[in-house]
C-alpha cells in the first residue's frame, strides 16, 4: 500500500455540488492521517457525519501492566484466553510499549449493537480461527482463516462472524501500517522479488449505504479511553469514495516465501512496517538446499528488539512443545535459539509446514495482568540441557 481505489458513486470534480437522484445534497467528508499530508480518502455522505446527540459515558481502557521491565523469555497459552460475547471486551492486551499493543481476542458474538473507531492505533486483525464479514463506512470485506485484516486509525467498523468459534491475534499500533518500502519502487508498485503483489491485496468491494436517521451507538477509543456517542445519522452513510486511506486484507497463504541455499534471516519473511516494528509471516516452504545447510535458525541476540512469536499451525521446526495460539516472548538483551536438538532434526529435512506471525519491536514490551493468567510457567529455562 497505499494504491488508489474508488467505490459507490463520486462527482467528477472534487468539492463541487453532488446531489442524489431525488435532489438532495451529499456531504463531503476528508477522511485523512499526518493532518493533510498523509493518506486520504474522499467520502461522500447521506447525512451530515458530525450530529452527536449525546456523549454517554467514558471509561478507562489501558492494559494493566504487571511487569514494566521484563527480561525473561515467557509463552502464553492463546486459546486459554476465554471467549467472550462482546468484541471489544473479548480484546486481552497481553504485551504492550508506547508503540503498540498485542491483543488476544476470542468473541463469540457479532460486533452488531454498536459501532467502533479506534483513534488511537491502525489494527491488524489476524484470522486464527473464524470465518466472517468486516463491516466498514468504506465498504465490506469478507474474511477467513489465514486472513490478516488492517483497518487504519479513524475507520468506523463492525464485524460479523458466521460461527461462536473464533479466535484473533491482533497488533494495534501508534504509528501507520504499511507494506515495506523495499518491496515497492519509487512509483509505490510492489517489485517482481516481492513475496506479494497488488493482486493479493484486497480492499472493500462492497459498499453499504443507509439513509437512515435514529439512534446510533459509536464507541470511540482515545487515550486508552472508550468514549460512547450517540449520534443522530447511520454511520454507514456513504454512497461513494476514493483515495488512498481504507482498509484491505491480505491473506498469510498469499505470501510466497523467499528461500536460499543457506539459512537466511527473518527479515525474508517481513510483511509488514511501522516506523516502530515489524510483523513477518512465516509459511510452509522448502528448507536451504546447500548440501551441509541446517535449516534450524542460528542462535541470535535481539540486542536492538524484542520478538514476539504466535504459533498458528504446523510443527515449529525451531521450538519443542508448541501449541496453536502460544504465544512466545524473547526480549532484547539476551540470546535466543533452537530448542535442545531442533538443530539436529532439521538437518536433511526439505520443508517445513510452520505458519506463524512474528512481531519484532524496537522498544521493550511491558508483560500485562492478562498475560500473567496464561503465562506457561518456566518457558525461560527450556533452552537446559536434559542433564541439568
Amino acid at each position: 500500500m497505499p494504491r488508489y481505489h474508488t467505490l459507490g458513486n463520486i462527482p467528477p470534480k472534487r468539492h463541487t455540488i453532488f446531489k442524489s437522484p431525488e435532489g438532495n445534497f451529499y456531504y463531503e467528508e476528508l477522511f485523512g492521517t499526518i493532518g493533510f499530508d498523509g493518506m486520504s480518502s474522499l467520502l461522500y455522505h447521506t447525512h451530515r457525519p458530525t450530529q452527536v446527540k449525546k456523549i454517554l459515558k467514558s471509561y478507562d481502557v489501558a492494559p494493566k501492566i504487571a511487569v514494566a521491565k521484563n527480561m525473561k523469555s515467557i509463552s502464553l497459552k492463546g486459546f486459554e484466553v476465554p471467549a467472550t460475547d462482546d468484541f471489544l471486551e473479548s480484546r486481552k492486551i497481553v504485551l504492550a510499549n508506547s508503540d503498540c499493543y498485542i491483543a488476544l481476542a476470542a468473541p463469540k458474538k457479532s460486533l452488531r449493537d454498536y459501532f467502533y473507531k479506534n483513534t488511537d492505533s491502525d489494527e491488524v486483525l489476524f484470522i486464527h480461527k473464524g470465518t466472517g464479514k468486516l463491516r466498514t463506512f468504506l465498504g465490506n470485506i469478507d474474511f477467513e482463516y489465514g486472513d490478516y485484516l488492517v483497518i487504519p486509525r479513524g475507520m468506523i467498523y463492525q464485524i460479523d462472524f458466521d460461527t461462536e468459534d473464533n479466535r484473533l491475534f491482533i497488533v494495534e499500533s501508534k504509528s501507520p501500517i504499511y507494506t515495506p518500502k523495499r518491496y515497492r519502487n519509487w512509483f509505490g508498485q510492489h517489485l517482481e522479488h516481492s513475496p506479494f503483489c497488488e493482486r493479493d491485496i484486497h480492499p472493500p468491494s462492497e459498499l453499504e449505504t443507509f439513509d437512515d436517521k435514529g439512534d446510533f451507538i459509536l464507541k470511540v477509543k482515545k487515550q486508552d479511553t472508550i468514549h460512547e456517542y450517540l449520534y443522530a445519522a447511520h454511520p454507514f452513510s456513504v454512497v461513494g469514495w476514493d483515495g488512498y486511506n481504507y482498509p484491505y486484507k491480505l491473506s498469510i497463504h498469499d505470501f510466497e516465501p523467499i528461500t536460499g541455499r543457506v539459512h537466511l534471516p527473518p527479515p525474508i519473511h517481513q510483511t509488514f512496517e511501522t516506523d516502530t516494528f515489524v510483523i513477518c509471516s512465516f509459511v510452509p516452504r522448502l528448507y536451504d538446499y546447500h548440501p551441509n545447510a541446517i535449516p534450524a535458525p542460528y542462535n541470535h541476540s535481539n540486542i536492538d528488539s524484542d520478538e514476539v512469536l504466535y504459533y498458528v499451525d504446523g510443527d515449529f521446526m525451531s521450538r519443542n512443545n508448541i501449541e496453536k495460539g502460544q504465544i512466545t516472548l524473547h526480549p532484547a538483551g539476551i540470546p535466543h535459539g533452537p530448542h535442545p536438538g531442533a538443530m539436529e532434526r532439521s538437518i536433511g529435512k526439505k520443508e517445513t509446514a510452520e505458519l506463524a506471525v512474528m512481531v519484532d519491536t524496537f522498544k521493550p514490551l511491558m508483560v500485562t495482568e492478562e498475560a500473567l493468567k496464561i503465562d506457561g510457567g518456566d518457558y525461560y529455562q527450556s533452552w537446559l540441557d536434559e542433564n541439568h
